[in-house]
């Protein structure tokens, strides 16, 4: 039985390592076919907006006291910011030129060409959405920690 489970362990540890090694192939960038790809992406956002501010609203209309649904409101919040700003950045990015940002050592070092214009500015602060992102994934994260420590400590009563 334990034959069994070696290779599915070594297949866990494979795998990270792998992409660890070899990042260039991990594909994690992909853009979208013009120009359905951009509308059906935004659509999504717009869903996804509509369906974080439907959790928030049904949230605080139930009034839970555990302090574990504060940090699924703060989630929310988070998101639907998130969801703005991305949603925005994508309509900005529609008008701008792909030569106005300059890729000279990859992806990462990306950075946006002179002269700078309001269009350009408001591109460059809507790709900063992992301000917003990475804070709203902290909060759920306390928030299913809280509601698990609130289910053990239910349990053991």
């Amino acid at each position: 039985m334990v034959l069994l489970r070696l290779p599915s362990r070594m297949f866990c540890w494979f795998l990270p390592a792998a992409l660890l090694v070899f990042p260039e192939h991990a594909l994690a960038i992909q853009s979208h076919g013009a120009p359905e790809g951009i509308y059906v992406h935004q659509m999504a956002h717009v869903f996804f907006l509509a369906s974080l501010c439907y959790l928030f609203w049904d949230i605080r209309r139930s009034s839970f006291p555990i302090k574990s649904w504060r940090y699924l409101q703060y989630f929310c919040i988070l998101m639907i910011l998130w969801n703005i700003i991305a949603f925005t950045g994508h309509i900005v990015g529609t008008y701008i030129d792909t030569s106005e940002i300059v890729k000279d050592n990859g992806h990462l070092s990306a950075h946006i060409a002179a002269p700078i214009t309001n269009v350009k500015l408001i591109y460059y602060f809507t790709k900063l959405d992992h301000i917003f992102c990475v804070p709203a994934i902290i909060c759920l994260y306390l928030c299913l920690r809280s509601l698990y420590h609130t289910s053990i400590a239910e349990e053991k009563k």
